[in-house]
């Protein structure tokens, strides 16, 4: 095979390098607007729900309005947001941390003009493709992970949970009534790609049954002492082990063993080994999470904490999370004060008056076991006053 110079030289191995230059600088997919007025903006309000107006030094506007998009969409779709964003927005369109689509445009006309397509614009059967609302004191489009669709450890599904919560709550991502913004995650198992950590309310896909073993296959199909090294907390050993195989033939296999009282069910070894797998109908969940947020207003940023250990999953459309999630916001929606988000909230009322007023019950599997985070996320005395949440 002939040599082909690539135009490398030696003595100036930097000229014409076209590899290893990392991302691209953000500047260059700035609106013309934007990069005008760069660190120049003097403040913005919400116009509406879904609609942000932001004014800079030099008198312009910058009009942005946000849509709720599925987390997975079709190519056509994508392509659809791309001739909206070519026909008003020069062509430049960007995606919020949360799943939302954003249009930016510089005048008044065009956003008139830019709405009214958008809410023109339907599924045969009558829904949006493009809502308009996620911002301020109202509920955002949910950060989620893969689920059932193309993850290989979740203990749930995440496209047929948020559609259903989402349908559920559709009216708090169009208005702005709640005291407080309110944001909504959701991971589908303790590998929490999701923000779950850290979210007003937070679904979490959760197992209950350690991983079934294959002990006929295992040998053949996985490099052990990788499923072994892959657990976080030591439940997984190896050991020989006689089996009976599928064709009936007694023999002693190379395998592992697993400490039920140690695993906490995170699947990491099934991502090492097939023979390994742990989803089970009986055994998977969901469990509901409140009270966290990243921001510094009023409190400090704070974790979410377990209301409901456990909701069976119920598909296609999860009833029972969805009247629960309801029921927690309502209550919120109806006892908070303004600007006060969920944890803000359930901190000042207590606990155990949250339980009570969402017609949540209490048990011993919602007190964290572990003293660091007991400590600094729930009460620091036993002193709980329970009034009708524990009969």
């Amino acid at each position: 095979m002939a040599f082909i110079s690539s135009g490398y030289d030696p003595n100036n191995p930097m000229k014409d390098r076209i590899t290893d230059i990392g991302n691209r600088d953000y500047k260059e997919f700035l609106p013309p607007i934007i990069k005008k007025n760069f660190g120049k903006w003097l403040w913005h309000e919400i116009l509406e729900p879904g609609v942000l107006m932001h004014k800079a030094e030099s008198g312009d506007e910058v009009y942005t309005v946000r849509c709720g998009t599925p987390r997975i969409m079709t190519v056509g779709h994508l392509r659809e947001i791309c001739d909206i964003a070519d026909k008003y927005c020069d062509g430049y369109v960007r995606f919020t941390t949360r799943n939302n689509v954003e249009f930016m445009v510089d005048s008044k006309d065009k956003l008139e003009a830019l709405k009214k397509d958008l809410m023109s614009r339907k599924f045969p059967g009558g829904s949006y493709k493009f809502p308009i609302g996620g911002t301020g004191a109202g509920i955002t489009n949910i950060v989620h992970t893969q689920g059932w669709i193309h993850c290989h450890t979740p203990a749930t599904d995440a496209s047929g949970i948020v559609k259903s919560v989402m349908d559920a709550v559709f009216e708090d991502f169009r208005n702005m009534r709640l005291p407080a913004k309110l944001r909504i995650s959701m991971a589908c198992c303790l590998n929490m790609c999701g923000a779950v950590h850290c979210s007003d309310i937070a679904i979490l896909g959760y197992h209950r049954k350690p991983p079934m073993i294959d002990h006929e296959w295992i040998e053949h199909l996985c490099e052990i002492p990788l499923a072994v090294a892959a657990c976080p907390v030591g439940a997984v050993k190896p050991v020989k082990k006689e089996i009976v195989t599928s064709e009936g033939e007694k023999k002693v296999v190379r395998t592992v063993e697993i400490n039920k009282d140690k695993c906490m069910f995170c699947g990491n070894c099934y991502t090492m080994c097939a023979c390994l797998p742990l989803a089970d109908a009986e055994g998977d969940g969901v469990v509901i999470m409140v009270g966290g947020k990243v921001s510094n207003r009023i409190s400090a940023p704070k974790f979410s904490k377990v209301v409901v250990a456990y909701i069976p999953n119920e598909p296609p459309r999860w009833p029972t999370l969805v009247k629960t999630i309801k029921k927690i916001i309502e209550v919120y929606a109806k006892h908070a004060r303004k600007y006060e988000r969920l944890g803000d909230w359930a901190e000042r009322i207590g606990w155990e008056k949250f339980f009570e007023l969402c017609e949540l019950p209490f048990t011993h599997h919602l007190i964290d076991d572990f003293r660091d985070p007991a400590y600094y996320t729930w009460r620091q005395t036993t002193n709980f006053k329970f009034t009708n949440a524990i009969k």
